[in-house]
């Protein structure tokens, strides 16, 4: 069912001002301990056309997007490193201008949303989400042959948001700003083009009841010498990653991806690890196109894609992101080209095991989502300094 422009305007216009009178009216209640705040922003944007099959969506369409949030206070170590963001979940529509073939769009996403500078009521940030999508319409080759954007009806949603916000009370804010919200399945059901969709945004802020008088103190998190002994260390991370290629509408087949990640870290802050990594992909598609292409069934070497570039992570206590860039070395396949991409989501669920979830990509377009497991081991290569 889509969603017409007039009553997307109506429901955005209601919000505003119920979520005015709740902060006007709202009378004082006692101090959160979780300083929860409500927002809505109003988007108004377009789809930013990468292919020439989606300039037939080229129009200008609103967004609305409602958040849930709360304030970090330096409890973890890396709250006080990020400068005490706010945790949340966003929730997101649109009619994506109305097109039959492209349908609507809800997301609901969680989202850390890092402060950039703070200076008196003023301050910038920058709001990364990753969660789910659902789109009403996506890709059949009978019924909805013109969608070459999406072809399953759940997918991920990435948002990636520069605001600029102004507090006008102890409990109110405004805030506007730019960025962009992605859709994919990461090629799980092709085509796959991806929606991407640019939109500039107005919100208000405020908070769900009186907030802590301490808030602008925040908490320092203490830190122990022995953390900070002068050892230095290289870490070895080794991962897996294991995913799944529905081209039946091209190939009329589902392929398996099998993958192995090595990366070699340094540490250089609390926050940062550079590095270099290889890559070893297993793609159950290049065996099909080498076979089409040569007539002849390939061998394992053919068909493994060995990559070697550079390595970026950042570290949010046992959360991190990891990211790859770089170029294969081997393997006969390069329809896609010979340049890669990989953005990893992790979490350490022990001291050295970690579960991760890979979007692997050539020049922006997605390849294919992987989940698995790695381990990291530590190698020292300076010793300690000895405290009196």
């Amino acid at each position: 069912m889509e969603l017409p422009l007039k009553p997307l305007r109506n429901i955005c216009m209601m919000c505003w001002s119920l979520l005015a009178s709740i902060a006007v009216a709202q009378p004082a209640g006692p101090h959160s301990k979780n300083n929860l705040s409500f927002e809505v922003k109003a988007q108004y944007g377009f789809l930013l056309s990468h292919h020439l099959e989606l300039d037939v969506f080229n129009a200008h369409f609103p967004a609305l997007e409602f958040t849930l949030q709360k304030e970090t206070w330096g409890t973890s170590k890396w709250e006080e490193a990020y400068a005490y963001p706010s945790l949340g979940v966003s929730g997101w529509v649109s009619n994506l201008g109305g097109f039959e073939s492209i349908g609507s769009a809800y997301a609901l996403y969680p989202f850390i949303n890092f402060p950039l500078t703070r200076s008196g009521e003023h301050s910038l940030h920058f709001k990364l989400g990753i969660g789910v999508a659902y789109l009403t319409k996506h890709f059949h080759r009978i019924e909805n042959y013109k969608n070459f954007a999406i072809g399953s009806a759940f997918n991920m949603a990435a948002s990636l948001y520069f605001d600029y916000r102004l507090q006008l009370t102890k409990r109110t804010t405004i805030s506007t700003g730019f960025g962009l919200t992605h859709f994919s399945n990461g090629s799980t059901k092709t085509p796959n083009y991806g929606l991407n969709i640019f939109t500039a945004t107005v919100g208000v802020t405020t908070y769900l009841s009186k907030p802590n008088p301490g808030m602008r103190k925040k908490i320092l998190p203490r830190y122990f010498p022995f953390e900070f002994d002068g050892s230095k260390f290289l870490e070895l991370q080794i991962s897996t990653a294991v995913a799944a290629k529905d081209m039946s509408e091209q190939l009329g087949e589902q392929f398996m991806v099998y993958a192995a990640f090595t990366n070699i870290m340094a540490r250089v802050s609390f926050k940062s690890k550079f590095g270099a990594g290889v890559d070893y992909t297993y793609d159950g598609s290049d065996s099909y196109l080498i076979k089409k292409e040569t007539g002849m069934e390939p061998g394992l070497r053919d068909v493994t894609k060995v990559g070697v570039g550079f390595a970026y992570e950042l570290v949010l206590e046992r959360t991190s992101f990891l990211i790859n860039a770089g170029m294969y070395v081997a393997g006969k396949e390069r329809g896609e080209g010979d340049f890669f991409q990989r953005l990893t989501l992790k979490y350490l669920f022990t001291e050295n095991w970690f579960a991760n979830m890979a979007l692997s990509a050539h020049l922006g377009k997605a390849e294919y989502i992987g989940l698995g497991i790695g381990h990291r081991v530590f190698v020292k290569y300076r010793q300690r300094i000895h405290h009196d």
